[in-house]
Parts: structure tokens; sequence; C-alpha cells
């Protein structure tokens, strides 16, 4: 979904580029207060560096043998792969937990990237059937996938309960300008859906549907140069999300609530309604066991990435301010009058554009206007 909604006071309606209404307003400013304190007037010394709670992880286990694409999950295969956490609001604690539930897990070999999903709903309707059609406006389950995790070039999946699908491929998050390329295909993806019940008949209770994806490295390959097949470790971002409508009877047919927006529930919190915040997703690591558990391995650099996205945020509210980007962190202030791990990071700025480093010295991470997140 591309919506957006701060938990502040003050919001204004835009509209986004998908044709959804985002929400803009405080959320930078507050999220930089709840992550970084402001320095106390009268100390000697700059407040300390408070890091934000890790993103989920999930370790993928290597499957023995590839699960059947039948939309059921009765395969052998799935039976060593773990389930997720359950799902959540998309602004996590903030919301409450979600009416009903829903849960995901993952599988790989030296094919594809396996996907089954498990979206508990009294009634399953759909009504889109046309290819890259826009799939959320019917209850759906979404994935999204950065393989380097440099917030650009990555792709997006979307499912309904008829199984028609919407592949997409996002340049760069739309806050940056970017586009999504509706033409890009997925090559050789294989879905299927089933139904714990009936699909469109309010009359009966059903219990929810499931799903199942393969998604081939071939086409994988095209998001990222990282090694595909991935090797053993190895992490991505990813998220994956359960559009959920209100609904009422009427003439026999399940139809939304008018007026009434979507359910937006998520595996790994965004912490604001919008998904393409692609820093914010949780992790997806590989490992080429076959049989678990499997220890994830939280990312050693999340504090200097999460550091560089608040310094990205906050340097977009200083242009809009000043028409101009700030050349030290000095001239932010507030949150950033803070004693980082780290030490001084590196800026350069010109007229159109900036580039923030930091890090430990054999780590050191860059971010630019464009919000693109490199390893140096």
């Amino acid at each position: 979904m591309i919506l957006f909604r701060p938990p502040c006071i003050l919001w204004i309606a835009l509209h986004s580029p998908r044709g959804t209404t985002m929400r803009f307003g405080l959320f930078i400013a507050l999220g930089l207060m709840a992550v970084v304190p402001f320095a106390v007037p009268g100390r000697d010394q700059p407040a300390p560096f408070v890091p934000k709670l890790h993103p989920r992880g999930y370790v993928a286990l290597k499957a023995v043998m590839p699960p059947n694409i039948d939309g059921k999950l009765d395969d052998d295969a799935w039976r060593a792969a773990p389930w997720s956490d359950d799902f959540v609001d998309i602004e996590g604690d903030l919301k409450p937990k979600p009416r009903y539930r829903t849960r995901m897990k993952m599988l790989w070999d030296d094919r594809a990237l396996y996907i089954a999903a498990e979206l508990e709903d009294p009634d399953v309707w759909a009504t889109i059937t046309e290819h890259d059609a826009v799939m959320f406006q019917d209850p759906d389950f979404e994935v999204f996938l950065d393989p380097d995790g440099d917030n650009h070039l990555y792709g997006e999946l979307e499912i309904n309960p008829k199984n028609s699908t919407w592949d997409l491929l996002l340049t760069k998050p739309y806050r940056d300008g970017g586009h999504a390329i509706n033409a890009w295909e997925i090559t050789g993806l294989k879905t299927a859906v089933a139904i714990d019940g009936t699909l469109n008949n309010p009359k009966d209770k059903d219990r929810g549907w499931t799903v199942e994806i393969a998604w081939p490295w071939a086409s994988l390959k095209e998001l990222s140069q990282r090694t595909t097949p991935p090797k053993d470790g190895d992490q991505w971002r990813a998220n994956f999300s359960h559009v959920y409508w209100d609904t009422e009877v009427k003439d026999g047919k399940t139809v939304k609530i008018k007026d009434k927006p979507e359910h937006n529930w998520v595996w790994s919190p965004q912490g604001v309604v919008e998904m393409h915040r692609p820093e914010r997703w949780g992790y997806l690591q590989f490992s080429t066991q076959t049989a678990g558990p499997v220890k994830f391995v939280p990312d050693a650099d999340a504090d200097v990435k999460d550091w560089l996205h608040d310094f990205y945020y906050a340097q977009g509210a200083y242009r809009k301010k000043h028409s101009k980007y700030a050349g030290t962190v000095a001239d932010l202030g507030g949150a950033f009058a803070v004693k980082t791990p780290w030490g001084e990071p590196t800026i350069e700025t010109t007229k159109r554009g900036f580039t923030a480093t930091t890090g430990e010295p054999k780590r050191r991470w860059s971010i630019a206007q464009d919000s693109q997140l490199l390893r140096e």
C-alpha cells in the first residue's frame, strides 16, 4: 500500500501516486524526538544516542524439496519452515492488535524463494480479475523485497483471493520521486490461492485463505547485484502486508463500507501508514540448513543506518525551510545535538543534494538526498 498516516495531531491530506490518500504531518519531528532525546540546556556534555527498536527478523531454511504451488500448505516441505510472528498493525503498538490473524513462512532452494501465508477471514471476497490492476482495492497479501537494502530498486507483489496479481518495480520510494514500473513482470512467477470456505458467499462463515508463491532467482537478480541464490547468512530487507477492508452485506453481496479506510496488518511494523519506507522493513536471513532452529543475527549496523535515515528526514525538513541542505549537524540542532558512538559524520552538500557518511572505521555507511543507502 502507498499510504502515509503519521501518529501526530496535525494531518494534511494529500493525493498519493497510486490514487490513495497520503497523510503527512509532524511524524518526522515527533519520530526524532522519540528516537533521540534533545540535549538538555546546561549539560556539559551532549545527550547519548538512543537506538531504535530493531525490525523483526525471519530465518528462511533451505528446502529439501520444492513445495507444490497449489495454495495449500500441506506439503512436507512446509513442515520444516517455522511460522513468523503474527502480523501487527502497520503503526505497531500505537494501534490495537489486528482483528484476525495473519502469518507467513518462507523457504528457498537453488531455483526460487518460496513464500506462504495464512490469512484469517470469516468472509473471503474479491472482485478483481485483471493482472496488474490496483489489487489493494480488494483484500490482498503483499510482498516487498529489497535484496541489497539500499532503499532503491525493489520489488512488490500483490495478490488477492482470486489469485489475481500485481507485480511492480520501484526505482526508489515515492517520497524521493520514485516511479512504479507496472510493465515489469516477475519472470517465471508462480502463485496459487486456496480458500478455506467459499469465495464471495456471505451466507456462510469462512476460515480464511492461504497463499503460495514461488519467486525465481532469475527475476530477483534484476533487483540487486548481490549473489543469487544467496549465501548462508545473507540478509535482505523484506516486509509483508495484509490489506483488510471493513464490509457489509448489500443485496446478498459483500461490499466495502463507504468512507472507511482499509486496515494494514504487517509482519514488521512500519511506525507510520506507509509501506514504502524500506528502511523500516524486516530482515530476511537465509540459512543453508534444512531444519531449525537457526538463530537470527541482528544487523550490527542497524543503529548507524537508523541515524543516517533520521538525518535524511531532518535534511528534507531543513531544505524545505531554508531552501538549502544543512552543512553540519549543528545546523540541524535539536535531536542531532547528541553524541553518537561513531563521532562526527562527514557531510558533503551541493545545491541539489547531500551525502552523509558515518559508522565504524571499517564499516562506514552513507546516505544521499534520495535516501539511497550505501556501504562505503
